[in-house]
């Protein structure tokens, strides 16, 4: 007969324990119950629990001291707080301690039971210990910044708490986002990352939330939004500063409370999902300038990773340079080309305000001018940017004054072979890879420069092709 798991709830109501206590039993699930801290601690000492229920206000204590004392006396033991409607602070004060999760009461029968079962599967940084574990694969180099990263990547796979994911444009924010999925016990479940940037305004509530057949013109079937899409899994929120306020107010609700309600729909919908969010802005002044929800701000601002520039990690930029040349050789079917001595100073001279993404631009365009068997010096300097084609009128402008010999000799254009439009996207192409060079591949201020909204610019890029992420940092 196969063993049940074992449940330590600590609370100091007996009703709701012994309501809790069915609920569990229904569920196929063993409880010991401690209405006292000092009780608690003396069970975790004499028996093996799977996962522990404790309330944050106990006569003789605070539960964050039980969590404080699980994190620190058995790690691997999932812990969950619960808390009062209201009393949002203190739970996430105990997501910051170690917590798993939190259940708020009055309980919800269905987020209690995907809660513990979320507890009960061990991530999978728990499981392997090798070289070759995920995070090794994905998170490239020996930087002491990114062996600190694979620690704390560790220690977020434990918790369903709330991350948030901050660093320079280029740094990897969603190849680092979909490793914590992968590391955690949501990794069967889905991983759906939304570009808060890039949906139009008034589509997102429909993106985001879904909508109901006939609820608003065009709707002419139901349709599942991308929140309710992460069901079991985890929800990847990039650029979630770029979310309008009226938007920020309904995403707050969903992620405090898991519920969503469709567009035209009378009802509500559970959605279990862990949120992940990044920004490359400072969120914190965001707020100050009231552009930001502070509620919002602090509900998925509990985990923190922080992103080291590439200009910080030392000897990674070479084994970053290697893995991509080795990549995009592989792709292209031709040999894998060395890096020459110099190649390798000059790199590691660099600043990188463009970060990773500018590192494997830097590589792809050095193997495509490279007609040698190894990239060298030349390979890598940054060719002088294509000026904006002048007419021999401009330039004689500058010059002085333009005579009318000099009009009649100004040349004329020849018809494009590959027709208007072709040769128009051809000129948006290398307007847009100006800017984007100009800016160090800082959308935003491309964006700013090109006097188009950021939306704008996002299609354009993925029209061109030019918005894709490496799956490495």
């Amino acid at each position: 007969m196969e063993k049940k798991p074992l449940v330590l709830l600590v609370d100091d109501e007996q009703d709701l324990c012994t309501l809790m206590q069915m609920s569990l039993s229904r569920m196929g699930i063993d409880t010991h119950i401690a209405y006292r801290l000092q009780e608690a601690v003396q069970a975790l000492k004499t028996h093996q629990y799977d996962a522990c229920l404790t309330d944050l206000n106990l006569p003789d204590g605070n539960g964050l001291s039980l969590v404080d004392f699980i994190a620190q006396n058995y790690p691997n033991l999932p812990v969950a707080v619960l808390t009062a409607y209201g009393n949002m602070d203190i739970a996430i004060a105990a997501l910051k301690a170690g917590a798993f999760d939190f259940v708020s009461k009055p309980i919800n029968q269905k987020h209690l039971e995907q809660l513990l079962q979320k507890a009960f599967n061990q991530p999978i940084s728990q499981l392997h210990i090798q070289e070759d574990t995920l995070e090794h694969r994905l998170l490239i180099g020996q930087s002491l910044p990114i062996q600190q990263l694979r620690i704390t990547l560790k220690k977020i796979a434990r918790s369903q708490a709330p991350v948030f994911i901050t660093g320079e444009s280029g740094t990897g924010k969603e190849v680092v986002a979909n490793l914590v999925h992968r590391l955690s016990n949501r990794n069967e479940g889905p991983f759906i990352a939304i570009n808060c940037g890039a949906i139009p305004t008034e589509l997102m509530e429909s993106e985001l939330f879904g909508h109901r057949k006939g609820s608003f013109t065009g709707a002419t079937q139901d349709k599942q939004g991308l929140i309710l899409s992460a069901h079991g899994g985890s929800l990847f929120l990039d650029e979630i500063a770029e979310l309008p306020l009226t938007m920020q107010v309904k995403l707050l609700r969903a992620v405090q409370e898991k519920r969503i309600r469709p567009i035209g729909s009378d009802t509500e919908i559970d959605v279990d999902f862990r949120v992940i969010s990044a920004s490359h802005q400072d969120l914190e002044a965001l707020v100050q300038q009231g552009k930001f929800r502070q509620d919002l701000y602090f509900r998925i601002h509990v985990m923190d990773i922080v992103l080291p520039a590439l200009r910080e990690r030392g000897n990674d930029i070479i084994l970053l340079a290697q893995h991509f040349i080795q990549k995009i050789c592989q792709e292209w079917d031709i040999p894998v080309k060395p890096l020459s001595e110099r190649a390798r100073e000059f790199l590691l001279a660099q600043y990188y305000p463009g970060n990773v993404r500018e590192l494997r631009n830097m590589m792809e365009r050095a193997i495509t001018l490279s007609d040698e068997s190894s990239i060298d010096l030349p390979h890598l300097q940054t060719a002088p940017l294509r000026p904006i084609a002048q007419t021999n009128y401009a330039n004689a402008t500058q010059q002085g004054a333009v005579g009318n010999d000099q009009l009649t000799h100004v040349p004329s254009r020849k018809l494009p072979e590959e027709g208007l439009e072709l040769y128009l996207e051809k000129i948006e192409k290398e307007i847009l890879m100006n800017a984007l060079n100009l800016t160090h591949w800082n959308r935003t201020l491309a964006a700013k420069k090109l006097g188009m909204s950021f939306r704008s610019l996002r299609y354009r890029l993925k029209k061109f092709g030019l918005d894709g992420e490496d799956d490495s940092v």
